[in-house]
Parts: C-alpha cells; sequence; structure tokens
C-alpha cells in the first residue's frame, strides 16, 4: 500500500544520517510532484503522529547556543565552523518543512499548502547537500564540529498551533537568513572559495520563496479567521519567539518575500534579549 504523504514527511523525520535523510527526503519531494503532476497514482496527505524531536546522527554534538565555541570567520578554521552552522541550520529546515507538513495534516489546507512545504523541504535538502560537498572539499564533514541543540525549539514551542508555525519559522527564523546571507558570501568570496559562494548564492535565492510560503499561508489563515496579520503576527512572535530580532535587517528581500517592515521593526524594540541568539 502506497505511503500518504504525511507518512512520508514521518520516514524522514525518523532517519537520523543526514546524508540518508535529504536522498529520501527528496525521493518523497519527486513522488509528490510526479503524483501531482498526474505521472503517477494520487497520493493522499494523511494525517500522522510525527515525532516530538527528528532522528539525529550521533555527530555534531549538540550544545547549548552559549557553550558553542566561537571562531574567527576570517580564519580557515573560522569558515569551516560557519559552513558547519549552515548545513546544521539546513538540515533542520529540512525537518521543520515535513514536520509542518506531517504535524499538521489535520488541519483543512489547500492542496497549494502542501505543494510549498514539499517544495522547501526539498531545496532545504539540496542545500545541505551543497554545503556538505563545501565541508568535504576543504577537509571538513558535517558532524566534525558540535553544533547548537536549541534549532529545534520553534517546532516545539508551536507543535499544537499552526499560526504560530508559519509567524516563527518561515517569517522570523527564515528571514533572518535573508539579512545574514550576504555577509557570509562576501566572506566567502573575499577568501576565493567559489563553490562556497555558489553554494549559499543557491541558498540565498530560494530562501525569500521560503519566507514567502510562510507569508502567503500565515495570510491566509488570518483571512480565514478574520483577524489583522500584523497584530496576529506580533502577539505569536512574542509569544513563541526566544530571542530579539536584531536588526540590520534585509528590507528589499524581506519585502520580496511578504514581510513589510511594520512586521519585524516593532518587534526589533520591543522583543527582549535573552540568551538564544537567532
Amino acid at each position: 500500500m502506497s505511503l500518504t504523504l504525511t507518512e512520508m514527511a514521518v520516514e524522514v523525520l525518523s532517519t537520523a544520517d543526514g546524508r540518508a535523510k535529504t536522498a529520501l527526503s527528496r525521493r518523497h519531494a519527486s513522488a509528490w510532484f510526479a503524483a501531482r503532476r498526474g505521472e503517477s497514482e494520487p497520493i493522499a496527505v494523511g494525517t500522522a503522529n510525527p515525532p516530538l524531536h527528528p532522528a539525529r546522527p550521533e555527530r555534531p554534538e549538540l550544545l547549548s547556543p552559549r557553550d558553542v565555541p566561537r571562531r574567527r570567520p576570517g580564519s580557515e578554521a573560522g569558515r569551516i565552523a560557519l559552513l558547519h552552522a549552515v548545513a546544521h541550520i539546513e538540515l533542520n529546515a529540512v525537518d521543520l518543512h515535513w514536520d509542518i507538513v506531517a504535524r499538521f495534516g489535520h488541519v483543512p489546507m489547500p492542496i497549494g499548502f502542501y505543494d510549498d512545504w514539499v517544495k522547501c523541504a526539498d531545496e532545504e535538502s539540496k542545500h545541505f547537500n551543497m554545503v556538505c560537498d563545501v565541508l568535504e572539499s576543504i577537509g571538513s564533514h558535517y558532524g566534525a564540529l558540535p553544533a547548537h541543540a536549541g534549532m529545534w525549539r520553534a517546532a516545539e514551542d508551536t507543535a499544537e498551533d499552526l499560526m504560530g508555525r508559519l509567524a516563527v519559522v518561515p517569517m522570523v527564523l527564515e528571514a533572518r537568513g535573508l539579512d545574514v546571507t550576504p555577509g557570509m558570501i562576501e566572506i566567502f568570496r573575499k577568501a576565493g572559495l567559489s563553490q562556497a559562494v555558489a553554494a549559499l548564492e543557491v541558498i540565498y535565492a530560494e530562501e525569500v520563496g521560503h519566507v514567502a510560503y510562510g507569508s502567503k499561508w500565515f495570510h491566509f489563515l488570518c483571512g480565514r479567521e478574520n483577524v489583522d496579520p500584523k497584530d496576529v503576527f506580533h502577539d505569536l512572535v512574542r509569544r513563541y519567539f526566544h530571542g530579539a530580532l536584531k536588526p540590520p535587517f534585509n528590507e528589499e528581500k524581506r519585502a520580496e518575500a511578504g514581510l513589510p517592515p511594520d512586521f519585524y521593526w516593532p518587534l526589533a524594540e520591543e522583543t527582549p534579549a535573552r540568551d538564544r541568539p537567532v
């Protein structure tokens, strides 16, 4: 019997190894879109009971944010650490996008909702592998350094709140990527690491779409519930996000993704700084 989409999502979440997880993610995404194009039997969305935490490899060791070593990005060790952090973020993003499919399959949503998040999961899988390839080309690998243990906290905090999940994951965490990625690209360009530059440029271009999907479906739910998106966004971020929204903001790319300044600037001014960086 063929798997439902939510069962596919749980399979990905239950796979520990990063390369195996992303390979399965891409296979399931391909199968979903083949079915959507009518090239194979339809795949039902279904419902599932995803694990609260996704399976993870033995390495990297996961540390509290305050215990992750700081390294200067101008050094070779610092650039490796930066790439390792990006790989870790991308792997978490794979799980986050499959988790929204698996965890909220019971919420009535248009089929385009699932198309968007499966596409995001597929792209994040590609991003993880691109960054891993760069790490391996310079003599390292994912798992060689400790990583941030707090990455999954947003998923736990919003496990029963779809609007909260959309507000915090794509519209805060992924939007932060739009702010910081141009600076990372410049670091690797100055170091002459063209493969890293190429990978980060792909990530930067595609993350705009991920933030946009978050904004689109957040506004869809607000419209369905007849509530003001800006006010609800502010309330949800204050409730679920454990950190400050830190300028400078990439206002151009945020606007392109459907995030106007009056969504995030008030939170930058009002959200108290805590011990967990974005």
